[in-house]
């Protein structure tokens, strides 16, 4: 390993990536489920729960005491090691006593978004095929619907009677463990989670992420959040990110708690909620994604005004690199916060790259640096060739969080898992001299124009150089002579009367032909997810269905 290079981390006799940060410890012992690992650490912290609404909170010993008692109950129910468990909920402090408690099981927790339709969760159900299931009242009908015969734990603090009812999660934490619990062996390499993910396109696939994959996520939040300033154990979390989400699953559920955290829980994202809990609860570290950190940077002054949000020290951002404006916006209104940004996806248990100081962040439009324990490559998407520095190529990642593989799904597996052990991300990206990652865009969503690859982003970014523009997005439009060409849909300022043709021009001058803007579409907003990703399957799609736009 003579030959990595000292600033990007680049080997040149393998054209490997190599993390710059110190690796992750992992344990040896190959019999460990990773609620075990959890709750053998040690820390000075008191309370791991707080439910920002009500200001009801648990212990890290009224949680252990828990999980050990619900593992007991679902153990006389019959749910043994291999048995899938759904769980769909908003996000609460009992969302992770249940995760917790099946993962101890060597059980699998398989999640899904309260937001789905209960045809969507019949499509999961039916794949994963789990024993039994644990909601809330408001949203048990979904699941009735999806499928009326799973036995059914209710959430609910208050009774509530309903069909297919087989127990109360408050009851079963409260029950003394019985003793007679015969303890399978649960190995690191058995699965632990089975997250949905749609990647860009096609059906949703499960994600078979292992104890293993878990334990590296935790050792990565730890060594990230917990070693800097000697203050571990006193950080305080505000979780708005769902949890049945990567990211809100393995932090905010299950990782942080392993160095003594606090997780102030918000049941769903609303911004007074948010600050006010900041300021009610003193905490320490948000997490949030783009689309809220630009609300907060525009509406700074009245936020200030408002709120108190003294005890805050740090952003996390994740979801979508952040520009140079949001960033010197932020700091400039925030002076004493300081941003860390993360990249990850759920087949790499949302782990891949992150800034983690104030210096790294100011390299503006990164994802960051390669997490611990992480290698990439740089791969030409159309000739398999493994490129070097500063050259834009698909994003493989490989390292200790990288799922199983996708599951029942052989197929998806193995085209985006190749027999090394290397993580097609499906991401453009290039690694620039110090080892920090762009990415560029997505490759599924490239616009071929005559077999040229045309980056949306890239036009996306040039179109917002307009002043009359305030947001955009570019997608493939159908064309029988050339295969695809790019169309805009624009945002125009208010009051502005900015035409198509103009906006052809302005892009016209600066790209090379191929790259031209051929059709404008002017709409009052640009739909995007939570995460501030522009939605553009939903785009084309109302494109080519309106062949006169």
């Amino acid at each position: 390993m003579a030959s990595v290079n000292s600033r990007s981390g680049f080997c040149n006799s393998n054209k490997t990536f190599y993390s710059k940060r110190t690796p992750i410890p992992l344990p040896p012992n190959p019999s460990l489920d990773v609620t075990t690992f959890i709750s053998s650490q040690a820390h000075r912290g008191r309370i791991a729960f707080i439910d920002a609404s009500t200001g009801k909170n648990l212990t890290f010993s009224e949680l252990w005491r828990a999980v050990e008692s619900v593992a007991d109950c679902l153990y006389q129910m019959g749910i043994r090691k291999g048995h899938v468990v759904l769980l769909l909920s908003p996000n609460s402090i009992l969302f992770p006593v249940v995760c917790l408690s099946v993962m101890s099981l060597g059980a699998i927790i398989t999640t899904t978004n309260p937001l789905n339709t209960s045809g969507e969760i019949a499509k999961q159900i039916k794949d994963s095929n789990p024993v039994i299931a644990f909601t809330t009242a408001q949203l048990l009908p979904k699941i009735s619907a999806a499928a009326a015969k799973l036995p059914i734990v209710l959430m609910d603090e208050e009774r509530v009677d309903s069909v297919g009812k087989v127990g109360r999660l408050v009851e079963m934490m409260k029950r003394k463990p019985s003793g007679n619990r015969v303890m399978e062996r649960v190995e690191q390499d058995d699965t632990a989670t089975l997250l949905y993910s749609s990647g860009t396109t096609g059906m949703s696939k499960g994600v078979i992420s292992s104890h293993r994959n878990l334990i590296a996520m935790v050792q990565t939040v730890v060594n990230r959040f917990g070693s800097d300033d000697g203050t571990q154990g006193e950080q305080r979390f505000i979780c708005t990110v769902p949890m049945f989400h990567i990211y809100g699953l393995a932090a905010f559920a299950t990782g942080l708690l392993a160095y003594g955290s606090t997780i102030i829980v918000l049941s769903k994202f609303e911004m007074h909620e948010m600050m006010s809990a900041i300021g009610k609860y003193q905490a320490t570290f948000l997490p949030l994604v783009p689309p809220i950190l630009v609300a907060m940077v525009n509406g700074a002054d009245q936020i200030k005004a408002k709120y108190d949000l003294s005890s805050m020290h740090t952003v996390l951002c994740g979801g979508a690199p952040l520009s140079k404006e949001v960033t010197e916006g932020f700091a400039e209104k925030y002076s004493t916060v300081k941003i860390m940004q993360g990249y990850g996806l759920t087949e790499s248990t949302g782990i891949g790259a992150s800034t983690d100081t104030v210096e790294e962040s100011r390299r503006y439009g990164t994802a960051g640096k390669l997490s611990a324990s992480m290698e990439g490559r740089i791969v030409d998407p159309v000739t398999g060739q493994i490129l070097g520095p500063n050259q834009t190529g698909e994003l493989w990642l490989k390292g200790p969080s990288i799922m199983k593989g996708y599951f029942s799904n052989e197929e998806a597996t193995s085209s985006t898992l190749d027999s090394e052990g290397w993580l097609r991300t499906g991401d453009l990206c290039y690694i620039d001299e110090d080892g920090f990652i762009f990415v560029v865009d997505r490759l599924k969503e490239l616009i071929k124009y005559k077999g040229y690859q045309v980056a949306p982003a890239e036009l996306e970014a040039l179109l917002l150089t307009h002043p009359e523009i305030t947001d955009a997005a570019c997608i493939p439009f159908p064309d029988k002579a050339v295969g695809q060409f790019p169309m805009a849909y624009v945002v125009r300022n208010t009051g502005s009367s900015l035409s198509e043709k103009s906006i052809m021009e302005f892009v016209a001058k600066q790209v090379a032909p191929y790259k031209r803007i051929r059709k404008v579409v002017f709409v009052t907003s640009i739909p995007k997810n939570p995460s501030g990703k522009i939605l553009r399957k939903d785009l084309i799609k109302l494109a080519t269905s309106k062949s006169k736009l």
